[in-house]
């Protein structure tokens, strides 16, 4: 009987200390990089969703979930409250794990570092050839749901690692034209949008999917802005749903 109180004891024991290690070292979250590979600008969205069959939901439906509020205010906001820097996945800092899942297998390596590639930029929908490290330098990676627009619709109330993981979810990243994302900075889908119209049915169902996954609410401008994409694309489905 006493073996077995300690053997339960010695497993509550293990148990706490490994929570403990996930509180104070976020970027051990392995689980938040489960979807690097699959949820790329290009297909992503349809390979996520096959890979969730059974669990399918469309954009619109997602859309109906989210509460509909009015944008808080900024007070208090600064990116340290999400995150310090890329953390670093399986030895390799994100930013170039998100770089390598964009450029595919035209990705060329220097170790962890993306120094050459070519894909299709999905803000603007041109073709990117990139030749150096400089020009790979160019590309940011942008945060689909800004993190500024997420501070004032909920994301104050998460707590310091649900923020964490909100920045650095793959979920929510995408690498993208250094002056689109200038011209994007915090707006949401009421005042940007991609110039790339092809483009806008899958990145407002991302939004959507990101807001639906963290609890973050949209004014009423951006619902109906949203809408509007989705009248031409009703059989989008939502991401990882």
């Amino acid at each position: 009987m006493k073996l077995k109180v300690r053997r339960v004891s010695v497993a509550v024991c293990a148990f706490v200390a490994a929570l403990i290690w996930l509180i104070v070292n976020p970027a051990s979250y392995e689980a938040i990089f489960t979807q690097v590979e699959n949820t790329g600008a290009e297909g992503g969205i349809e390979d996520a969703n096959q890979a969730s069959e059974g669990s399918e939901k469309k954009a619109t439906e997602v859309l109906e979930e989210l509460e509909v509020k009015g944008r808080a205010p900024k007070t208090g906001y600064k990116r340290t409250e999400f995150y310090d820097g890329w953390p670093t996945v399986e030895g390799c800092s994100l930013r170039q794990k998100i770089l390598k899942r964009e450029l595919g297998d035209t990705a060329v390596l220097d170790g962890c570092n993306v120094i050459k590639g070519e894909y299709d930029e999905p803000y603007t929908g041109e073709h990117k050839v990139l030749n150096s490290r400089e020009e790979v330098s160019k590309i940011q990676i942008d945060h689909v749901v800004a993190l500024s627009d997420a501070w004032q619709k909920g994301a104050q109330q998460l707590s310091k690692e649900k923020r964490y993981e909100l920045a650095t979810d793959p979920l929510n990243l995408l690498a993208v034209d250094g002056a689109a994302n200038k011209k994007k900075s915090d707006g949401d889908a009421a005042t940007w949008l991609p110039s790339n119209k092809k483009f806008r049915c899958q990145y407002v169902a991302r939004q959507v999917s990101v807001k639906r996954k963290y609890a973050l609410w949209v004014t009423v401008a951006e619902k109906e802005a949203i809408l509007k994409v989705l009248e031409k694309c009703p059989n989008e489905m939502a991401v990882g749903m």
